[in-house]
């Protein structure tokens, strides 16, 4: 009885073909990951560039789901479905190299600086609120009201200066201190 079982367990047990591959085995080539890495970079630096200063600098909880889901939804098009460890170190350290580069290459180009980072933008200047600053930049009369009041501001006739920075936040200078 045991011979005849014995062909059905040796079917059952998974040949060493068919074993997965391991946790640092590589389905696709080193180099693919790093290509990946830098074209999802690049396109989501692009795309985070075009949606302006404000979402990058006050995250509300929408722009935190978004950025996750993003996250999410770019995940395979840098891993091509490869769920390896090795995989993934490649894929992260791709990544920060790729953001300690762009940093070093803005530090030294004031030009790429500009392209990449933008300009802060001048939104008040001696009592004068530019509208069509705000609406460029998708900035709410609520939320530059917030940052003048911050300041001890209580109206925009009080402000010599505000400036919304790179970083979306809102630098004000009152009248009589600039």
């Amino acid at each position: 009885m045991s011979h005849f079982l014995l062909p059905i367990l040796a079917d059952a047990t998974p040949s060493a073909a068919a074993a997965p591959n391991g946790m640092w085995a590589l389905s696709l080539p080193w180099w693919e990951f790093i290509v990946r890495g830098i074209i999802v970079y690049a396109f989501l630096l692009i795309l985070i560039r075009i949606t302006g200063k404000r979402q990058v600098g006050q995250l509300a909880p929408f722009d935190l789901v978004l950025l996750l889901v993003l996250s999410n939804a770019v995940q395979n098009a840098m891993n091509g479905g490869d769920n390896s460890v090795g995989g993934g170190l490649i894929s992260a350290v791709t990544l920060v190299l790729l953001n300690c580069l762009i940093g070093m290459a803005t530090y030294r180009s004031k030009k790429l600086e500009a392209i990449i980072e933008g300009r802060p933008d001048v939104l008040i200047h001696n009592g004068t609120l530019y509208p069509a600053v705000m609406k460029r930049a998708k900035l709410t009369h609520h939320e530059l009201d917030a940052a003048l009041r911050q300041a001890g501001c209580c109206s925009v006739n009080e402000v010599h200066m505000a400036v919304l920075e790179n970083n979306g936040a809102i630098s004000v200078v009152p009248r009589g201190k600039g």
